[in-house]
């Protein structure tokens, strides 16, 4: 029996693997703040604070430390340096006693009293309304200014990267970065700026009540059904 001749094939090009989804799609992102909207409508921050030089020190005590124990220093600390000048002028040790409790006090210390003195300096004593006024501040970076930008001026800056923020804007796939500052890039690009104040605080709760570092809540979760992350639960 005769051997049938074998034809040569063109080689044929691999298919592109399916993508699972567009994590960043317009319609995507606006459900996902529909969903915030609606668990939190009523997002603010935590921290308590009467003014612009309040809510920055705060910011900078609840480095590595919870917004709760932060509360609970400050009502007292205010009320023995309620302004800029003050805590200018108090003795480093002074300052480090009052606010041990917060963790890494001596630290905290350095930076609270370098960025009044700054500011007492360099801006007669009032809290600057600028990115780049804010940066040079001891003990602030982009973070700690976007709470102070957004929280007590109402100026969208960018968007609030902390714990929280930067953990569930990877689950959810909204950043692959490793690192806030670009995890803040790519949310200031998928969230429209009208937004970016709410979108932070709102992240933040969600990130404290529902989408936990361990064990979230997903069957409680409103972003259950956008969500793939390897840490869900059900």
């Amino acid at each position: 029996m005769a051997k049938k001749k074998r034809t040569s094939r063109k080689p044929t090009a691999k298919r592109a693997a399916k993508p699972k989804g567009d994590y960043t799609s317009p319609a995507r992102m606006k459900k996902i703040l529909a969903a915030l909207d609606a668990k939190f409508p009523r997002a603010e921050c935590a921290l308590t604070h009467q003014n612009a030089f309040q809510l920055l020190v705060a910011t900078i005590l609840s480095a590595q430390c919870t917004d709760e124990r932060v509360n609970k220093v400050t009502p007292g600390l205010f009320e023995k340096f309620p302004t800029p000048q003050d805590f200018a002028a108090v003795r480093p040790e002074v300052l480090e006693n009052e606010i041990r409790s917060t963790g890494f006090f001596r630290n905290k210390t350095k930076s609270i009293i370098g960025a009044s003195q700054k500011i007492v300096s360099d801006f007669g004593g009032e809290v600057p309304k600028t990115m780049d006024e804010l940066l040079p501040l001891p003990g602030v970076a982009r973070k700690t200014a976007n709470v102070v930008l957004g929280t007590a001026y109402g100026i969208p800056s960018g968007v609030v990267v902390d714990t929280h923020v930067f953990r569930i804007s990877r689950r959810l796939k909204l950043s692959k970065e490793k690192a806030p500052e670009r995890v803040e890039q790519d949310l200031i690009k998928l969230v429209p700026q009208n937004r970016w104040i709410s979108f932070g605080h709102q992240v933040i709760w969600f990130g404290r009540k529902v989408c936990a570092a361990r064990n979230p809540l997903c069957a409680e979760c409103p972003l259950e059904t956008t969500c793939d992350s390897p840490d869900k639960t059900v």
